[in-house]
């Protein structure tokens, strides 16, 4: 049998991509990467010439000067050909590096046999509960000038925040921060409770992710209702 991997563009994998995305079944942390130009490498996968998946590379923004392996996804009817496939990928891209994110099953497994250096980057978060916590004298309002959410305590903003809409929906990314001085009080797991409550409001799914090493962030997402469903990692090849 003969394993190809062959560029082409970004239209020519969106059927996969949809594909990848409803096997995933998650917040797909880098899916925006294709809808900014030039950021990305697509390669369609053969076997004796016939499709059978694609993979694609990161090439710019924060990865330009590298070769980031970011997308590997192969029709089930080819999966016993999962690491001809990848090899022949690795081969004619020229791939020097890795990214994935383990809730992608068929990648994290690739990312283990081929690379090198492993490294845990982000954490990411699914929504596992509902809570009720207090808001402490807080408000939970929208400030439309800024375009994000806050919580005012007396008239004085105390944390800032809000809902990113640019993963694949219907799911969502949350984001806050609360002034030092009123950190380690509750505000930021009641703030990020509101956030998901109003996520859900405009019929989003809502998720989050911190750095690895941030215990106060991971803390506090978990307080909110969060649970670890999966890291992002990097490596060398």
């Amino acid at each position: 049998m003969n394993f190809s991997a062959k560029p082409v563009t970004v239209d020519d994998i969106s059927h996969w991509r949809n594909l990848r995305r409803e096997e995933m079944h998650c917040q797909v942390l880098h899916d925006s990467f294709h809808g900014r130009a030039g950021w990305t490498e697509p390669y369609q996968l053969e076997v004796d010439g016939e499709p059978a998946g694609y993979g694609a590379l990161v090439v710019d923004g924060p990865w330009k000067g590298t070769r980031t392996l970011f997308e590997f996804y192969v029709l089930p009817a080819y999966r016993e050909k999962l690491f001809d496939l990848f090899n022949a990928l690795i081969s004619s891209s020229g791939a020097t590096a890795m990214r994935a994110q383990t809730n992608d099953k068929i990648l994290t497994v690739m990312l283990h046999t081929w690379a090198r250096s492993v490294s845990t980057e982000k954490i990411v978060f699914e929504d596992a509960r509902t809570t009720h916590l207090p808001a402490n004298g807080s408000r939970f309002i929208r400030r439309e000038a800024e375009g994000d959410w806050a919580l005012e305590m007396e008239g004085t903003v105390i944390a800032t925040g809000g809902i990113m809409y640019h993963y694949n929906r219907p799911y969502v990314d949350l984001y806050m921060e609360v002034v030092e001085t009123y950190r380690r009080r509750g505000y930021g797991a009641y703030f990020v409770q509101e956030l998901k409550r109003t996520s859900y409001e405009q019929g989003s799914i809502p998720c989050a992710r911190c750095d690895a090493g941030n215990v106060a962030s991971r803390s506090t997402l978990m307080k909110a209702g969060f649970a670890p469903c999966g890291n992002l990692l990097d490596a060398t090849l």
